[in-house]
């Protein structure tokens, strides 16, 4: 009787802890769908998958979804039997999979815990050996119950945890993550960020770009000052590398640069302007929907009215100029590097305004409000 009571508080610890991990891996990810999205992308590259890579958003959200939806059923006790069959298969294919991620294929991130908490493989393939018996242990423990005897409380609660869980990343892929976990967060000054040295002023640290060619998926090492980088048409980000002790949020914010149709450097000129300033970051012109561009151009003539400056960043190569007219008037445009646009603005189109060089909003293009 003793053991079985130690046996139950056992599997109980292991329950709250394994939904604990559960819950905040997944939140932490269905909230910024888009870089979750980026991540599964970069598995899809890595295992020769890229095929796929046209459904990673869907499958970013499910993936996500499920794994918050997940936690909470475990949390709740609900469907108990269900669930720890789920969870113990789950962790044991995380478990090969981040082993192979810090062996055979290694990666730079697992990105289990989004842009909140970042480990090595090594460190994930820890901390999966260390769940992984915890989800056996109440996988064995309920393996007497029914798995399909679902009671009517249990299916609203998991009809409940499976739309919530579901609309929250939709939610974040129309609008904009919940919580900002990025080195571009409302009230960052972009320039100082910039400008933050090595924690050592005696070690000159060297910021290296690792791109891969989209056409022969040859990598290729570019110092920040190499524009060859930014055409998004050739080159794909990979990881960015540093010879000095700096944080990696500073590298990400080293990573920004504009540059005008003629390669010249734009950065300083745009971030020392005086006043509000708007950015409008299009991905392509082509494929900008109507309705998008409609609220850029209302955007444009307020900001006008208002003696407010407004500048437009892109991927895309300027071939036809610096200018794009939204329909109210031409705005200066500049090239920046895809990655990097993905990582200050979670979208495809939207807007990140600047006052005095601080970052003051972000919005998704539908949330544009003149």
């Amino acid at each position: 009787m003793r053991q079985n009571r130690i046996f139950k508080l056992l599997t109980n610890l292991c329950r709250i802890i394994l939904a604990a991990t559960f819950i905040l891996s997944g939140f932490t990810k269905v909230i910024d769908p888009w870089g979750t999205a980026l991540k599964v992308n970069e598995y899809l590259s890595i295992y020769g998958l890229e095929w796929l890579e046209p459904a990673s958003m869907t499958f970013s959200i499910w993936l996500c979804g499920a794994e918050l939806m997940m936690g909470c059923m475990l949390l709740f006790k609900v469907r108990i039997r269900l669930i720890s069959i789920f969870a113990l298969a789950s962790m044991i294919f995380f478990t090969v999979l981040t082993f192979m991620s810090a062996t055979v294929i290694p990666v730079e991130d697992c990105g289990c815990f989004g842009e909140a908490l970042k480990l090595t493989p090594w460190e994930t393939f820890l901390k999966n050996l260390i769940l992984l018996p915890m989800a056996f242990v109440i996988w064995w423990r309920y393996r007497p119950d029914k798995i399909f005897a679902f009671k009517p409380v249990e299916i609203l609660l998991t009809c409940t945890f499976f739309f919530v869980s579901m609309y929250l990343g939709y939610y974040c892929y129309i609008h904009l993550p919940l919580i900002d976990f990025l080195p571009y967060k409302v009230g960052v000054n972009i320039a100082e960020a910039m400008q933050t040295p090595a924690e050592d002023p005696d070690e000159e640290a060297e910021t290296v770009l690792v791109y891969r060619n989209l056409r022969t998926g040859e990598e290729r090492e570019f110092s920040l000052d190499d524009t060859e980088w930014q055409n998004a048409d050739e080159w794909e980000w990979v990881d960015t590398r540093t010879t000095g002790d700096v944080p990696a949020t500073t590298l990400l914010i080293g990573e920004f640069a504009l540059r005008d149709s003629q390669g010249g450097d734009a950065t300083q000129q745009v971030l020392a302007t005086p006043g509000r300033l708007y950015m409008l970051c299009v991905t392509s012109f082509e494929a900008l929907s109507a309705p998008c561009n409609r609220r850029m151009a209302r955007l444009v003539e307020r900001a006008a009215e208002r003696g407010e400056t407004v500048v437009c960043l892109t991927p895309e190569p300027l071939y036809d100029g610096s200018w794009h007219d939204f329909g109210t008037g031409p705005v200066r445009c500049y090239n920046i590097d895809a990655s990097t646009m993905r990582t200050m603005l979670r979208a495809r189109n939207g807007v990140v305004a600047l006052d005095d060089g601080v970052i003051a909003l972000k919005k998704n293009c539908r949330d544009i409000r003149p």
